[in-house]
């Protein structure tokens, strides 16, 4: 243990063992997939991120070793870790640099956008002195005036290669190609089974790897073009698990994105209208349900449908909101004249 205290100071780490781990120390060895809890604050104690956290639905971070994690520093410090074992590792800023952007794919995955997003292609030297938001002041901060962090690492399992299922990120890009059709079934069948936050988390993980292996093409060639027109059914039946879950506001964001795109894309607008109907944007509902008549007549019965549901609803929310003004004019009435 000593020895490997000394290397690391001589890294720019300090370790502190806090709680001592079990068994012998791991190998490590390229394909290793390990599991812990993290959590990250500034030396005067300032809390950036922990994976307990409600924020972080308390799920541990999981790396695969050799896979170019874009903080090598934590791979660094949890090979000198034993399972179960509790330390603080606080380093230096050539470490840390690139924190910011590390965190920002995490808060983003959390979130349920793709982790690239906001970040600019460049390399990593160039992000480190490319100060633009993140959308977190924290982060912000942190980008603009990098310092030392401190790393509190809980090693909760070592699983060595052929012992695990590959996560998708983790994947080569041929392996991410190969496995979107096989998640893509997955979140189908999940859906048909109800599951609609399962079936969602698989349409996400199927367009994150679509996502990732279209960065590396050129916006509007063939090979970006096809990538796409792989995105927009998977972003489609996403939006249709967010309908059922209700949260509308995420179907409008996407929709609206891919219509930007696919002015024709008939699926985007009817979603799109549910969900504005569904928010009492009606003008806006009645808007996107006349172009999904427009380019597919044959909907029309359907459209009908929503259109009179979204007027039922309306009529029943005038009706309520008449009753409460006429009974706070009552409860008026009745304290003027008491």
């Amino acid at each position: 243990m000593e020895e490997i205290a000394v290397a690391l100071s001589a890294e720019g780490i300090q370790k502190k063992v806090v709680c001592p781990g079990r068994g012998q120390l791991s190998t490590f060895s390229d394909g290793t997939k390990v599991k812990f809890h993290y959590r990250t604050s500034l030396c005067d104690g300032t809390v950036l991120d922990d994976s307990r956290s409600a924020e972080c639905h308390s799920k541990p971070m999981e790396l695969i070793m050799g896979k170019k994690f874009k903080l090598p520093v934590w791979e660094q410090i949890v090979t000198t870790m034993r399972e179960g074992e509790i330390s603080e590792f606080t380093c230096e800023v050539k470490h840390t640099a690139l924190y910011p952007q590390m965190s920002q794919s995490l808060r983003n995955i959390r979130a349920g956008k793709d982790p690239l997003e906001g970040q600019r292609h460049c390399c990593g030297i160039a992000q480190i002195h490319s100060h633009h938001s993140t959308g977190h002041h924290d982060l912000d901060e942190l980008q603009a005036n990098p310092q030392p962090l401190v790393f509190t690492i809980e090693l909760l399992q070592v699983l060595t290669p052929g012992t695990f299922q590959l996560d998708t990120w983790a994947m080569t890009d041929e392996e991410k190609m190969e496995a979107v059709p096989q998640i893509h079934e997955q979140g189908n069948a999940l859906f048909k089974q109800g599951d609609f936050a399962g079936a969602a988390e698989n349409y996400h993980n199927a367009i994150a790897c679509l996502k990732n292996l279209q960065m590396k093409e050129k916006p509007g060639d063939e090979p970006w073009i096809k990538i796409d027109n792989m995105i927009t059914p998977l972003l489609l039946n996403y939006c249709q698990c967010k309908l059922n879950q209700n949260q509308y506001y995420e179907v409008l964001e996407h929709c609206s994105s891919l219509l930007s795109k696919y002015e024709d894309n008939v699926k985007a607008y009817f979603k799109r209208g549910k969900a504005h109907a569904a928010v009492w944007n009606e003008k806006e509902a009645r808007s996107d349900f006349a172009n999904v008549v427009k380019l597919d007549p044959s909907l029309a019965p359907m459209v009908a449908r929503e259109l009179r549901a979204m007027e039922e609803r309306i009529r029943e929310k005038e009706k309520e909101e008449k009753g409460r003004y006429k009974n706070l004019f009552a409860a008026g009435a009745t304290a003027t004249t008491g």
